[in-house]
């Protein structure tokens, strides 16, 4: 329902956006929200009242398809088209439309720091501005409607959404500090449950690591986040439909614990809404715990009401390589796990696995070319299952130098091959 008003705003209380992501050039909004436009910005928020995107309307933002979007963990992450939006550029390397530019250090093969951008940081300062327009304003000028939604917005300004992502990493034990991969299939949108915590690695080329054990947390202690969160997201719930069971090493925790969660998740959050696609699960995976379970464990999670994504983090194929990055494995692990993967790919309807490599600055040689002929190798999946991810290590080289190398490792694939973009929650 639009509603226009004397200080020029136009209020939307409440649009229905598609059901089901898919992949598109321009801005889709998905579910349900609420939206004020200005004649300079679009402003979209949840069904909680909170701030979700800020998108210019006039010259002076950068590109009518780009956009400012604020997560659960309040980060604002400005998504560009780069400048090369067709096929050979940023969905080439990322399986999307967009580039998220992220407010931290990252492994993103082309950085655009948007805070030096003022056409961009103009649509902070129209927040600001808007925020305080609403709280200015004769309120009986509003239908009711709008008025509900605009007492909403105001009791979310932005100290109060620093102190619900600080409750969001308190009921979970932690911030995620790097989300799978996959989670690009819905917009990195997705509820984190810990069921476990720590990794059964401490590889020195990550960046991301927990200084943590390995350890499974107790069912009592996962149903009582899965209370808290449904609490937590409240109303928005709804806009849901994918889950993060963490954290570094969720497949570890095993099939009885994974499964027990996910069931729970499932009924309490109210996935599967008619209308909805199948919802997604994610989790992390390590060489380990994808050879060490025997095929029960994924004949179980395949029963599940998901369609389940496992990340494994291979890293690479050449024994010196494991040894610099200090990864506790050797190359027959290696070949081993990703000979299971497309196993479990081509054995298993509602699961996926794929998995990460690693790129960048002063590898050995023999890294990329066993990479290479690994990737050359194997066979093609008939599902494009499988996807692999080259992360970029810490201080390497930026686009024009990665890219050509990218480039190289992905046309002699089988497999499809992105940038792993480490983006936390």
């Amino acid at each position: 329902m639009q509603f226009g008003h004397p200080t020029n705003l136009v209020v939307i209380v409440e649009k229905q956006g598609p059901h089901k992501i898919r992949k598109a050039s321009f801005p889709m909004r998905y579910g349900k929200y609420s939206e004020i436009k200005t004649p300079e910005h679009e402003f979209l928020f949840n069904l909680n009242g909170e701030i979700k995107f800020i998108r210019g309307l006039t010259p002076n933002w950068p590109h009518p398809a780009e956009q400012l979007k604020r997560t659960d963990g309040n980060d604002w992450v400005y998504y560009t088209v780069g400048d090369d939006s067709t096929e050979k550029g940023i969905n080439a390397w990322l399986g999307e439309y967009y580039l998220p530019c992220l407010p931290y250090h990252g492994n993103s093969i082309w950085e655009i720091n948007y805070t030096a951008n003022p056409g961009i940081m103009s649509g902070f300062a129209a927040w600001s501005q808007l925020y305080a327009n609403l709280y200015m304003a004769p309120k009986n000028k509003f239908h009711s409607k709008a008025r509900n939604l605009i007492s909403k917005i105001l009791k979310n300004d932005d100290g109060v959404l620093l102190e619900r992502a600080g409750r969001l990493n308190e009921i979970i034990g932690e911030r995620v500090s790097v989300l799978p991969p996959d989670t690009r299939h819905v917009d990195y949108e997705v509820i984190p449950l810990n069921i476990s915590d720590g990794c059964l690695y401490k590889c020195k080329f990550c960046c991301v690591k927990s200084a943590k054990p390995f350890m499974t947390r107790t069912q009592t202690d996962i149903f009582d986040q899965i209370k808290q969160l449904k609490q937590f997201y409240s109303k928005n719930l709804e806009n849901y439909n994918a889950l993060f069971l963490g954290n570094h090493d969720a497949l570890e925790a095993g099939e009885e614990l994974i499964s027990a969660a996910a069931s729970e998740a499932y009924k309490e959050f109210g996935f599967g809404r008619q209308g909805a696609q199948v919802p997604a699960l994610y989790l992390f995976g390590s060489v380990h715990s994808l050879l060490k379970p025997e095929n029960k464990l994924f004949e179980n999670l395949n029963q599940l009401p998901y369609y389940t994504y496992i990340n494994i983090g291979f890293e690479s194929l050449d024994e010196p390589t494991l040894g610099l990055i200090g990864k506790p494995l050797n190359t027959q692990k290696v070949k081993d796990a990703f000979n299971r993967m497309l196993d479990i790919n081509a054995s298993f309807e509602n699961i996926e696995v794929t998995g990460n490599f690693i790129i960048g600055e002063g590898l050995p040689e023999m890294h990329y070319q066993s990479l290479t002929q690994l990737l050359r190798d194997a066979p093609a999946p008939s599902n494009g299952k499988g996807a692999i991810y080259l992360s970029p290590i810490k201080d390497s080289p930026k686009k024009l130098e990665l890219l050509p190398l990218f480039s190289e490792i992905k046309e002699q694939s089988s497999l499809p091959v992105y940038i792993y973009l480490i983006q936390r929650l």
